[in-house]
């Protein structure tokens, strides 16, 4: 395992990423998971994480660079506050999945990908959640929030907007 002086992660997932490197037969197969972590970690893939995964497990920089860009669920930006992830998959596609994006962007302000500008909200079309029986649903950050309309849709951003969604801290 290569060591790292100085981590840019906290303690917590630092050494979340030394036992990682350890449980793979192959240490790349750590890549996933380490920036799934680096993300919930710094709100985002940063270019110094990107350095310090590429370090942990003997890749290049590209290396990394290239899973990072493949998966659209990582992201290279910061996201809002509360960033909602509209599914629009077959199932929610089928029971209004666009409808409620549509409506997440008119009522946000901003497109996929975008963030509302006082960085309380990000917005993203995202593939499958898993939450196929209660489509169409949405996530806000780690919640789901399931069988949606126009007005559950406002409740629900109202009720984050106003500090009192599920995972507010």
């Amino acid at each position: 395992m290569s060591t790292v002086a100085e981590s840019i992660f906290s303690p917590a997932t630092a050494e979340r990423f030394d036992k990682l490197v350890t449980i793979y037969p192959v240490k790349r197969s750590a890549l996933v998971p380490m920036l799934l972590y680096a993300q919930d970690d710094l709100g985002y893939v940063t270019d110094a994480a990107v350095s310090e995964i590429a370090q942990r497990l003997d890749l290049l920089e590209l290396d990394v660079r290239n899973v990072l860009s493949y998966y659209s669920m990582l992201r290279t930006k910061p996201a809002g506050k509360f960033n909602v992830q509209v599914c629009t998959n077959i199932s929610c596609m089928i029971v209004g999945g666009y409808d409620v994006l549509d409506h997440c962007k008119k009522r946000l302000g901003i497109g996929h990908k975008e963030v509302t500008a006082d960085g309380q909200f990000s917005l993203e079309e995202v593939e499958c959640i898993g939450a196929c029986c209660w489509a169409p649903a949405m996530q806000v950050n780690y919640d789901f929030h399931e069988n949606l309309t126009p007005e559950k849709v406002d409740a629900i951003l109202d009720d984050y907007a106003a500090g009192r969604g599920k995972d507010v801290k």
